[in-house]
C-alpha cells in the first residue's frame, strides 16, 4: 500500500501564482495547470529506500471553471501510469476535488502564501502536502508527509513547475 501511495504523492497538484494580491492568486490558482506541468521529487518511505519520481501533466480549464489534470507518473523502477485530478474552487482560497488514488475528496486551502492539500488513501493512510510558491510564480516547492494512525511513515520533497 505504501508503494501505491508513493506514486500518488509524487504528482500531487499545486496551485501557485506569481502575484501576491489575494484576488490575483485566487483567479490564477487553477490556471497554473493549464497546459504542461512537470514535477520531480524524491520519495522516502519507511518500507523502502528513497527513490526518484517524475510526473508530467496536461491541464485544461473546463467550462465550469474547474481544472481537469491528466498526469503520466514515472516512478523509478516501475511502469508508468496515468493519474487524473478534477479540482474546483468552492470559496475564496478553498478547493475540493478528486484524484485517482485518493479515497474520498481532496481538499486544498490557501494559508498565507502557501497551499495545503489533504486527502486519505487506502490502508488508513493520510497525506498532507504543503506547496510553497517560488519567486517568479512558475514553480513551487512541494513538502509531503504521509501518516498512518498518526505516525509518520513517509515523506516526499520536490519541485513542480510550469513547462512552456
Amino acid at each position: 500500500m505504501l508503494l501505491r501511495l508513493s506514486t500518488a504523492i509524487a504528482g500531487i497538484v499545486c496551485f501557485c501564482t506569481a502575484s501576491a494580491a489575494d484576488a490575483e492568486r485566487i483567479t490564477q490558482a487553477l490556471h497554473f495547470f493549464e497546459g504542461a506541468t512537470e514535477m520531480t521529487s524524491t520519495v522516502d518511505l519507511i518500507t523502502k529506500s528513497p527513490y526518484r519520481t517524475r510526473t508530467v501533466g496536461q491541464g485544461r480549464i473546463q467550462q465550469d471553471g474547474s481544472l481537469l489534470l491528466v498526469q503520466r507518473v514515472e516512478d523509478e523502477g516501475r511502469q508508468p501510469f496515468q493519474r487524473r485530478w478534477h479540482m474546483r474552487q468552492v470559496s475564496p482560497g478553498r478547493y475540493v476535488g478528486t484524484m485517482t488514488e485518493a479515497k474520498g475528496p481532496v481538499t486544498a486551502e490557501e494559508i498565507g502564501e502557501r497551499f495545503r492539500f489533504r486527502f486519505k488513501m487506502k490502508g488508513g493512510l493520510s497525506v498532507e502536502q504543503w506547496l510553497i510558491p517560488l519567486a517568479g510564480g512558475r514553480a513551487a516547492q512541494s513538502l509531503i508527509t504521509i501518516k498512518k494512525m498518526g505516525i509518520k511513515v513517509g515523506t516526499s520533497t520536490g519541485i513542480v513547475r510550469k513547462v512552456h
